[in-house]
């Protein structure tokens, strides 16, 4: 069953608000691994919003359970995964005007610009996931590619209007994850997910991981991040007794 990857991008956005040296996400990254999550998962962005190759580089000396990288599909973010060797790359869409990562990397029509990046990366031993929509023509794309992981995108779950549109999203998750497990592919989710939602997602077979942040950090505010992460760990095992 699925296990909790904690997001800490927005402990450095945080951080780059005032441009100094707090909050430290390397300090979020470490209490959220001692309360129970089992990955941390950072995305250095093109732009630099929140995290700098500074943490990137603290991170891949002092993370125990398992960084994920996001990025960008380009040469110069291969270079900085390479150089850094995180325990995963997950490659996403970026756009500069985007407020956070707005939908699935389109890998449908760009198979070959993907599997060269995939093929880059896992010859150099770094398994890589795509974020794409619980879609069957990108996860056929996916599996293509080479890539060993797919992370499906949760968004349409989470912004569903009403039980009936909530239902039939959950139920793409379920489908897609069913035909990409059959195709050889593993399985994440991520994005959007909170205290109220994750259940549901936490409960789909076959899904590994989970890549939570801003629902985690929002609610540390006011308990501290030692008891957000176990809120949501707690939440997350109670799905394995559905």
């Amino acid at each position: 069953m699925a296990v909790l990857c904690v997001n800490v991008d927005h402990v450095a956005t945080l951080r780059e608000a005032r441009k100094i040296a707090e909050p430290d996400p390397i300090t979020a990254a470490l209490i959220a691994e001692l309360a129970g999550a089992e990955g941390i998962t950072i995305h250095l962005r093109e732009d630099r919003r929140h995290i700098q190759e500074r943490d990137l580089r603290l991170m891949r000396e002092t993370v125990k359970t398992k960084l994920n990288l996001e990025m960008a599909a380009t040469d110069e973010m291969v270079a900085f995964a390479q150089k850094y060797r995180p325990d995963m790359v997950t490659l996403v869409p970026e756009k500069r005007e985007e407020v956070t990562t707005e939908g699935g990397l389109e890998v449908a029509g760009r198979v070959d610009a993907i599997r060269r990046v995939v093929d880059a990366l896992q010859g150099d031993r770094i398994p890589v996931s795509l974020f794409i929509d619980p879609e069957p023509d990108q996860v056929e794309a996916a599996r293509k590619t080479g890539a060993s992981f797919i992370e499906l995108h949760t968004g349409r779950y989470v912004g569903a209007k009403g039980d009936e549109a909530r239902q039939r999203e959950l139920e793409a998750l379920v489908v897609q994850t069913r035909k990409a497990r059959s195709m050889g592919l593993r399985v994440n989710a991520g994005h959007g997910l909170n205290y109220k939602n994750v259940v549901a997602v936490a409960a789909i077979e076959g899904v590994e991981e989970l890549n939570i942040g801003h629902s985690i950090i929002s609610y540390s505010v006011f308990v501290g991040i030692e008891r957000a992460v176990r809120e949501m760990v707690d939440l997350i095992a109670e799905a394995r007794r559905i």
